[in-house]
């Protein structure tokens, strides 16, 4: 009997019970984009639509010890990384990962929640910028997260400009800055690649609560569109995309009291085969 195989995916990321972000928003990304989703949990936050209540840690060798499991068995054609909230943990993950350098790494900075709630301290965000950033291929910063990176004001799109460059100067290979705390009907997201060109991304922006969980699903989506074996430049626009869809299709439902989930599954797609080799 013929034999197939899947691009796969590996989430390293923090707990979300309400289903909208962290590692339950990367599966629900990967597998509608047709990759196979594996995880590594960091954390344990207890939250929902409201916000974040309570956050749990998970041991720093639970966490290494989950991720060489799942690289001794389905190894990943690229990492996502999510919350990772202590120096410790930022070092675990680095030092695990150090063994699987031709992974493409994706990093979300997950430092505030959509509702306003900082979830890491400056000594994480210090370590972070040591250690993290130069091990991913793309970081992905809101307005929020790339004021606390860059340690200035960051509300226009002159400030994400400025903020973006700072940031380059920091380790990092490349930073997609999303606009989406902008105040107006289209927003702005800049990416600033390997070479330091910028690249301006526009879409439409909807009036809805729904976007609990959005960072997740773009960083995710865009590890699994490198994955698949896409350029980082095409990764990055083909995510943006899927997060436009997903927003755009799920904006008018009512789930919990607060800041609603994407609909990720608007348009899935069956797990991707490629012949064994």
């Amino acid at each position: 009997m013929k034999k197939y195989t899947c691009p796969s995916v590996l989430t390293i990321a923090g707990f979300d019970g309400s289903g909208g972000a962290g590692i339950q928003a990367d599966i629900k990304t990967f597998s509608a984009l047709g990759c196979f989703a594996t995880s590594a949990l960091t954390a344990l936050p207890v939250q929902n639509t409201q916000g974040v209540r309570k956050i749990y840690p998970i041991p720093e060798s639970a966490v290494a010890e989950q991720i060489e499991a799942i690289m001794d068995d389905i190894f990943p054609q690229a990492v996502k990384i999510g919350m990772v909230h202590t120096p410790q943990l930022v070092e675990t993950i680095v030092n695990t990962l150090a063994k699987y350098p031709k992974i493409p790494v994706v990093f979300d900075p997950v430092m505030v929640a959509t509702s306003g709630h900082r979830l890491i301290e400056e000594e994480t965000v210090n370590t972070i910028i040591n250690k993290l950033f130069p091990i991913a291929d793309v970081i992905t910063p809101n307005m929020d997260e790339a004021a606390i990176l860059a340690k200035a004001e960051v509300k226009t799109l002159e400030d994400m400009q400025a903020a973006g460059k700072l940031i380059s100067g920091l380790g990092c290979k490349s930073i997609l800055l999303k606009g989406g705390h902008q105040e107006s009907d289209i927003i702005t997201s800049l990416f600033f690649d390997e070479t330091g060109q910028i690249h301006s991304f526009k879409t439409e922006k909807f009036k809805t609560n729904n976007t609990h969980g959005s960072g997740c699903t773009l960083s995710s989506a865009i590890a699994a569109y490198l994955a698949q074996g896409n350029s980082l430049y095409d990764s990055v626009s083909l995510g943006q995309q899927y997060v436009f869809e997903a927003i755009k299709s799920g904006k008018d439902f009512k789930t919990g009291h607060g800041n609603g989930p994407l609909n990720h599954f608007f348009n899935p797609k069956a797990l991707i085969k490629y012949d064994m080799v």
